[in-house]
């Protein structure tokens, strides 16, 4: 039985925090002086910790203050550059030296003379886990008004970068939520509001995305923002504070031994025991409980205590036991919101002695990093990657862009290329191994399937190009190889002549931004048509071919007198060249007045959340429709679906989650909506409710189905994890094959499609003619672990299924097809059955 307990202040002085014999300069405020309460009396807002950080800056001769970005929700990205004040006078410089290091062999062997050590301490990228970003505020004010020989002896050893909120958007959230749901008398008991946030949780940004996740796929503006400062620096220690559960203690790395990348060298680890001693060190002078080498692991550079450690530094995950709100009963007594915060402090501390005193062994590990780099390369047995840009301009653009920013130099093929079988275009680009991002080139484009520990806390493969859908492959020798002189940057938007007008316009599908510029026509009263079919047009410039899924925008149909504007600001703002076409006839297929070519609307989309849906795969297909489609969808929860009035919609999206909660006249009413004409996507559980409902005619196999495959006779309790890490399919990328004859693959030009799976419910292909958009290859594990038991399992199976359903039309998917919002390659068919899933009449069987 849960005690009540009831507690009427929180309030702990600076002596709670630091030991006594810490001395502060009088003239820097403290915390309390500024917020008008103690640090964990309350949780402080991100404008509260901005404005102490200012005042810090102000007052300190010891910092720089900075805005480095801005989040989706426009707030600042905050980052303070604290060293000695001397040196905080040539701080550019020293930032130079410091990267002038890695690029030649010059060490220093002894601490006499040796340059500061770079230390960026980052807190609260989950903003629900917020006893970092309320450190932050002791760390600062310690760093800003410490005074004696310690202090003095860290900022002249050091430059620390200090972001004292990595989610602004969640933690200014979940401040108001604990906040406002608390009293003067604070409650304890874990079942009382304070402590359970409603869907979706502040432990995401804006568009519920795990911004812990997207270090490498930098998605979002905060993700963006850090990277870019990260790499004007390049640090030699990051510290990444996190929560875990009430019932929990407090866990530093390193994590699990066996689980680390195998490209992260064997010298990160010893480091990272090494700087672990110290945080041991202060927690058992603290009498504070801890673990370590468990649970968690170093694998997935997108993490931000993983992305260090390809990139030269050592990366430290912390985890604290979470009070949620301002108290809580635990399996270890009363778990008070001061003391978790004063858990981060001590190991900031912590980390800021194993800088100053492991100084050197950093700066030369780091150096050696990247001087090795290029001799390493030419160790290797191929001399780096070639990548096809297809004919989507905004795809290669965006993948070009994205090793761009992760200082990855890509050179433009300027002659066509054969490797590994394959042809490769001029509009293609050689990505060599030898520059300093070697190890990260080579995790980008890896496609290793076994590891020597097959079990994952994350994801096991994130093979960018398949993720984009671009062929690539190892160039074994540069004889042949001719390409650009300089490496790839972002070209400015192409201009196009003024269309005039004509008897009809027309664009392809190719481009990954033609949804969006087609919703934009159609929302401004553009009428258009989609060919379901290859043709030929005549244009001022001869014939033209059309690819099936082209728009066409007929003369005769346009109402808005200044339709041909429209269209010219189109294709000026979407950078996709709009064609004129001079005749309704055509020299092969159909004509544009045919009945072939299908009706566009602009799409109406209610997308349903609440308890019980994941809130990153709802939040995936938010931010694919709003950034990259122009979309707003409805966003609704299931507790509030009946009074919703479906006819006002033209597609449901169930992402992942459970559906069971929906009422039997909800599913009624979905149902009756559907057979009038509705188009329904689902993806892994709104997959399976479809199917559950007969809206989906396909059979499935449930996770309990896969997981009895494996042999369990002879095992032991000892073997129980590892069984459970096979039955897992823990973020593995699978090929499957594509029917490009469909309208739901319109714009897709392989006959593969890698897809990206981290779960064992599997659609079973249909019988029925028409309907298997997507199967599983033979053998289809493209990179990352999945046991061969599960991978015999997948093969041949389904990976999306289409069929009518009355007038309407019902879409299943087995996996996520906008997955962390990188997946550019499957999240085109989630756009094509918004303007495409009512083209097409298919019994499902």
């Amino acid at each position: 039985m849960v005690a009540m307990l009831s507690f009427s202040s929180m309030a702990k002085p600076l002596s709670y925090y630091f030991e006594q014999d810490v001395k502060f300069d009088p003239a820097i405020p403290t915390p309390e002086q500024v917020l008008g309460y103690e640090v964990g009396q309350w949780h402080v807002r991100h404008d509260q910790l901005v404005r102490y950080m200012e005042i810090l800056a102000d007052k300190s001769d010891r910092i720089n203050f900075e805005v480095i970005g801005r989040t989706h929700e426009q707030r600042p990205l905050v980052m303070l550059t604290i060293t000695a004040a001397d040196k905080l006078t040539k701080i550019e410089q020293i930032r130079q030296d410091h990267l002038a290091r890695l690029d030649n062999k010059t060490s220093n062997k002894t601490n006499s003379q040796v340059p500061p050590s770079v230390v960026w301490m980052g807190y609260s990228v989950h903003g629900n886990e917020s006893s970092g970003s309320n450190s932050a505020l002791l760390v600062a004010y310690y760093l800003a008004a410490a005074q004696g020989a310690e202090i003095e002896e860290l900022l002249n050893s050091t430059v620390i970068l200090l972001d004292p909120s990595l989610n602004p958007d969640g933690l200014a959230r979940f401040a108001n939520w604990a906040n406002s749901n608390r009293g003067m008398n604070l409650s304890s008991d874990p079942k009382t509001r304070e402590h359970v946030e409603g869907w979706p949780s502040s432990r995401t940004n804006h568009y519920w995305f795990d911004l812990n996740r997207d270090w490498l796929l930098l998605q979002h503006p905060e993700s963006r923002a850090r990277i870019a400062k990260f790499h004007t620096w390049k640090p030699n220690i990051l510290t990444d504070f996190h929560e875990m559960g009430p019932n929990s203690s407090y866990f530093f790395q390193p994590g699990i031994p066996s689980r680390k990348h195998p490209i992260t060298p064997d010298e990160n680890v010893s480091l990272t025991k090494a700087i672990a001693n110290y945080h041991a060190k202060t927690l058992d002078e603290n009498n504070a409980l801890y673990f370590t080498e468990e649970s968690f692991d170093d694998f997935y550079y997108g993490k931000g205590s993983t992305y260090p450690d390809v990139n030269g530094g050592v990366g430290i995950l912390f985890e604290q036991a979470s009070s949620r709100g301002h108290v809580q009963e635990t399996i270890n007594g009363t778990l008070t919101f001061p003391f978790t915060i004063k858990n981060q402090l001590l190991t900031s501390l912590s980390t800021f002695k194993a800088a100053v005193d492991n100084r050197v062994a950093l700066l030369e590990y780091q150096a050696q990093f990247y001087n090795q780099a290029i001799d390493l390369a030419k160790e290797e047995s191929f001399e780096g990657y070639v990548v096809e840009g297809e004919k989507d301009n905004t795809r290669i653009k965006h993948f070009l862009g994205l090793l761009k920013q992760h200082q990855i130099d890509a050179f433009a093929l300027t002659k066509p290329l054969k490797a590994k079988g394959k042809n490769f275009t001029t509009n293609s680009y050689f990505i060599p191994l030898a520059q300093p991002q070697y190890r990260l080139i080579k995790a980008i484009f890896s496609e290793q399937k076994n590891f020597a520990d097959n079990t994952f806390y994350d994801v096991s493969g994130w093979t960018l190009a398949h993720a984009f859908n671009l062929p690539f492959a190892e160039v074994k020798s540069s004889w042949g190889l001719k390409i650009a002189n300089t490496a790839w940057k972002k070209a400015v938007k192409p201009s196009f002549a003024a269309l005039k007008q004509g008897y009809a316009f027309g664009f392809s599908w190719d481009d990954y931004l033609a949804p969006k510029m087609l919703n934009s026509l159609l929302k401004q009263g553009i009428k258009a048509r989609v060919a379901l079919s290859p043709l030929k047009a005549k244009t001022p410039s001869g014939e033209v071919k059309f690819d099936s899924g082209s728009i066409i925008v007929p003369a005769g149909l346009q109402t808005n007198k200044d339709w041909v504007s429209l269209l010219n600001n189109a294709q000026n703002e979407f950078g996709i060249a709009i064609k004129p076409i001079t005749s309704g006839l055509t020299s092969e297929g159909a004509d544009l007045g045919s009945r072939t070519m299908a009706v566009v609307n602009e799409p109406k989309v209610l997308l349903i959340g609440g308890k019980g849906i994941s809130q990153y795969e709802a939040g995936e297909v938010w931010y694919y429709l709003d950034r990259f489609v122009g979309v707003a969808p409805t966003i609704v929860e299931m507790q509030r679906l009946s009074t919703v009035e479906l006819s006002n919609y033209s597609h449901i999206v169930l992402a992942h989650g459970n559906y069971s909660s929906l009422s039997d006249a909800e599913k009624v009413a979905i149902k009756t909506w559907v057979r009038k004409g509705g188009v329904i996507w689902g993806h892994k559980g709104g997959a399976k409710f479809l199917a559950d409902q007969q809206l989906l005619k396909a059979s499935y196999l449930s996770r309990q189905d896969v997981a009895s495959a494996f042999n369990t006779q002879g095992l032991n309790y000892a073997d129980k994890d590892h069984l459970a890490g096979r039955q897992r399919i823990a973020g593995a990328i699978f090929n499957t094959n594509a029917d490009l004859t469909h309208p739901l693959t319109f714009s897709l030009k392989r006959e593969t499609l890698p897809v990206f799976k981290n779960s064992t419910w599997l659609l079973e292909a249909s019988q029925a003619p028409f309907v298997n958009i997507l199967t599983y290859t033979k053998k289809p594990l493209l990179a990352g672990f999945t046991d061969a038991v599960n991978v015999e399992q997948v093969a041949g199976g389904a990976g999306l299924i289409a069929h009518s359903y009355g007038r309407g039309t019902v879409i299943g998917m087995t996996d996520d097809p906008v997955f962390r919002g990188y997946w550019y390659g499957t999240s085109r068919l989630l756009s094509n059955a918004l303007f495409f899933g009512h083209t097409f009449r298919v019994n499902g069987g």
